[in-house]
């Protein structure tokens, strides 16, 4: 089993809103693709939110095949941007 070394990413992306988190590898991919318009191929992890934003999901392209990441918290709920123009102040930060 390897390790996953996040120094070696590229770039996290964070998709602004709700996301269905319903939605299995495929279809964050075709997220990724239609409604960011980035590769999901790349070397970059993708971060997506539910409604209730106590759960996120991640989707990161390894050598072989996805990865896909799921973090619930039990007490508490992520910070999670609900706009583009939220994630452009989170980078500028």
């Amino acid at each position: 089993m390897r390790t996953l070394d996040f120094n070696r990413i590229d770039h996290v992306y964070i998709r602004s809103g709700y996301t269905d988190l319903r939605k299995d590898i495929d279809g964050l991919c075709r997220l990724v693709e239609s409604s960011m318009r980035l590769d999901p191929y790349q070397n970059s992890l993708f971060l997506f939110c539910g409604r209730k934003s106590s759960t996120i999901k991640g989707l990161l392209w390894e050598e072989d095949g996805f990865l896909l990441i799921t973090k619930r918290l039990e007490d508490g709920r992520f910070q999670w941007p609900r706009t583009p123009d939220e994630v452009i102040a989170l980078g500028e930060q």
